[in-house]
């Protein structure tokens, strides 16, 4: 691999244009050469936002031309399969947003085929890389909570109106509310407690007019004994906690969701000091109740990790395996919620 990848990004909506350009733009070793999209608003914006990005129309356009180390799909959720076989097909590295596939099936297959091809494959779960879940993983370390018996976790919007136009808001392969916000939950909870099982799930449409589930409920059992249980909903007024982790020395309490993706809407660089900083959270007991700091989000942290892959041989940044297990996790959610 050439010591400068050169990366094509399919697609240059919200995921595309927020997230992975950006971040993908501000790490060393990696050049964002290309960007597909054939729409012809987005191609203006990504001719200004990335001037020395080529935009092509297709991804057939993008392969044919042979100009690329690494594809990236950002492409809304149906295509995200059939765009990552292409590209592993043609004998690239990928990186597919999240949710992996619209079906366990599906990513297992992919995964087969990326072996099979011999080319890395991994999945862009950026919230693993939120402030205040790396604070978690520190906490859980340096056993300040004691025993976790239960982990609270919480992706609650106030989005009443639909979205016009948006494919998020259509019925397809992979839409809802699990695919979209569970997607974070899920990976998060079996990121710090390992596997587990559906015990109990809800999924439901709340919002007038809405045609996919908009509010769902989990509840995880992990084989470590710990609870997880998970709320994700587009129609919350007043959201609950972002995390109430609890132990048997004592809970940590956070609230609000992490600041990165508000700063990368809002053309923050990744790459300035501070990066990252968030409001602390609460740890204790009873009245004894202090503030802690919340670790520095570090969504470049994804990147950076796809790169040394790719040049030095290092473990992808997320194994698509465990994206897999998310995708099982909800499958088995929405059959448990009676759908």
């Amino acid at each position: 691999m050439a010591s400068t990848i050169r990366v094509g990004l399919l697609g240059f909506g919200l995921g595309g244009r927020v997230f992975h350009a950006p971040l993908i733009a501000a790490t060393p070793g990696l050049d964002l050469s290309a960007i597909v999209t054939a729409n012809p608003s987005r191609q203006s914006a990504a001719r200004d936002a990335h001037p020395s990005a080529e935009i092509v129309p297709s991804l057939d356009a993008l392969l044919s031309g042979g100009n690329v180390d690494l594809v990236v799909v950002a492409t809304p959720n149906a295509q995200h399969v059939p765009q990552a076989r292409a590209a592993i097909d043609a004998g690239l590295p990928v990186v597919v947003d999240k949710p992996f596939a619209p079906t366990a099936a599906e990513g297992r297959d992919l995964i087969e085929a990326a072996q099979t091809r011999g080319v890395a494959l991994t999945v862009f779960q950026n919230r693993r890389w939120d402030g205040d879940l790396l604070t978690v993983r520190k906490l859980l370390d340096e056993g300040a909570l004691g025993r976790v018996h239960r982990f609270e976790s919480r992706f609650e919007v106030w989005k009443p109106a639909l979205k016009e136009g948006s494919w998020k808001e259509e019925a397809a392969p992979g839409a809802g509310v699990l695919y979209d916000l569970g997607a974070h939950l899920i990976d998060q909870a079996l990121l710090l407690f390992g596997p587990a099982e559906v015990e109990y799930a809800e999924l439901g449409v709340v919002r007038p007019g809405s045609t996919v589930p908009d509010d769902a409920f989990v509840a995880l059992r992990h084989l470590t004994g710990v609870r997880s249980h998970l709320w994700m909903s587009r129609l919350v007024a007043q959201p609950g906690p972002r995390f109430r982790v609890l132990g048997t020395d004592a809970a940590y309490v956070t609230h609000g969701l992490d600041g990165q993706e508000a700063a990368l809407a809002a053309g923050g660089d990744p790459s300035s000091p501070g990066w990252g900083a968030g409001s602390p959270g609460l740890l204790g007991a009873g009245d004894e109740v202090t503030p802690v700091p919340t670790e520095p989000g570090a969504y470049p942290a994804f990147y950076a990790g796809v790169a040394a892959a790719l040049r030095e041989g290092a473990p992808m940044p997320v194994d698509p395996a465990d994206s897999l297990a998310g995708l099982e996790i909800i499958e088995a959610a929405t059959r448990a919620a009676g759908l």
